[in-house]
């Protein structure tokens, strides 16, 4: 499975669940955090799949998602420890988790495989 399939996604959420924190809370903290957050992770998805598209993969987007779903999973953690609650830390703490799992899966069996070319 490619990184984009499941990056593009995970940005989109991580940006719905900021929009929705501002609407019912009325927190930009949550606004900010989760569109900035989720806007860059679809920005890395954005350029591995543009990657793929020329039978190249890119380091630097699986860093970039890399770097921040762990950063969400260490935040959002602390927060869920904080709180106990579930929603929205624990949910995106847990979410973040299994994406860093994904992406060090990728970076360790060499990221996005390119299929060989069909003759």
């Amino acid at each position: 499975m490619h990184d984009f399939c499941f990056t593009i996604p995970y940005g989109m959420l991580l940006m719905v669940g900021g929009f929705i924190g501002y609407l019912k809370k009325g927190s930009f903290a949550s606004l900010a955090g989760g569109a900035g957050t989720g806007l860059l992770v679809v920005l890395a998805g954005f350029i591995s799949l543009k990657a793929f598209e020329k039978k190249k993969t890119s380091s630097l987007a699986t860093l970039l998602q890399t770097v921040i779903a762990a950063a969400l999973t260490f935040v959002m953690g602390q927060r869920f420890l904080q709180t106990q609650k579930i929603i929205p830390a624990g949910l995106v703490a847990g979410i973040s988790a299994i994406m860093t799992c994904f992406y060090v899966f990728k970076i360790a069996t060499g990221g996005n495989h390119i299929p060989p070319k069909a003759e």
